[in-house]
């Protein structure tokens, strides 16, 4: 904390490396949480732009009452709480079109459109953004809580805090969550026992426009290896191991619905670098009117 400190005195100053020092930390847990939450890269990248905006504006205004990241993450829950520019706000999903979909067999009329590319690569495309697009079928309230939960495994206490509300609260929300996705992952979706195969619906992914063969949007992404310091800044558990502390019972019952239910599958899903266009946003915001407007306030 002494070290961050010193960078926030010296980016109210109008020091812009350290302005840029912050924001790279921040940058690539704000994207992955904007992915989650959103759906698409392209959604993703221009939410963290906006969310780093508003790091910058109001870095005057960070009490220090917690880590940087920490207060970013709370920034960047509230910014997608209400974004209401994405693909998937515009087009509203629900588990009832999913499963409508998956049950059609559409996907037996499809010839192949691959047109030489990779299929193995595909279908891990295909099956990143199904999983992407079953998050977007979960409302806000939901969404969050099960991504806090599920994906960046929070505890409750930590969750909570970043949501706004009680442990109690963000418990019941994250169980609805789980059990909805649960139930439609053991119908429908084969990572869970249902009868989808991501193999078969390659074809018709591409006939609907849900992947490109020519341009990958998952697979194009530099995937981040877990960064522990990281998770714990925004309330991870630390993995089991020499020096880490004992689990609390609240922190164990967590990690065991994690385990216990069907919709731990979301758990696997990568986390991911945030885009070198994000990024280079991230360094033009710093040298940018908006920082020296920001730090003369």
């Amino acid at each position: 904390m002494t070290d961050e400190n010193a960078l926030i005195d010296a980016a109210l100053a109008g020091d812009e490396k350290a302005l840029g020092k912050l924001l790279a930390g921040v940058q690539d847990r704000v994207f992955d949480l904007a992915l989650r939450m959103l759906g698409t890269v392209p959604d993703a990248e221009n939410a963290t732009q906006e969310v780093l905006v508003k790091a910058c504006t109001r870095l005057s205004g960070f009490r220090r009452e917690s880590a940087f990241s920490t207060w970013v993450f709370r920034i960047a829950l509230n910014h997608l709480a209400t974004y209401r520019k994405g693909l998937f706000a515009q087009r509203p999903v629900s588990f009832d079109v999913y499963g409508e979909d998956i049950a059609s067999g559409r996907e037996r009329d499809v010839p192949d459109l691959a047109g030489g590319a990779d299929r193995s690569l595909l279908e891990r495309e295909l099956k990143v953004s199904c999983m992407h697009g079953m998050l977007q079928c979960l409302d806000v309230e939901g969404r969050s809580a099960f991504v806090l939960g599920t994906m960046f495994k929070m505890d409750s206490r930590a969750a909570a805090d970043a949501l706004g509300i009680t442990p109690e609260a963000y418990r019941q929300r994250l169980s609805r969550a789980r059990a909805r996705m649960a139930e439609f992952l053991t119908t429908y979706c084969g990572v869970a026992g249902g009868p989808c195969r991501c193999a078969r619906r390659v074809d018709y992914a591409i006939a609907t426009h849900r992947i490109d063969p020519a341009r990958p949007g998952f697979q194009a992404l530099e995937e981040l290896a877990e960064d522990a310091a990281e998770g714990r800044a925004a309330g991870a558990q630390p993995a089991a191991g020499a020096g880490a502390r004992v689990p609390s019972a609240e922190a164990r019952t967590d990690a065991m619905e994690l385990l216990d239910d069907a919709s731990g599958v979301f758990a696997s899903l990568p986390r991911y670098r945030c885009p070198s266009d994000a990024a280079a946003f991230a360094r033009s915001l710093v040298a940018s009117d908006v920082f020296a407007q920001a730090v003369s306030e």
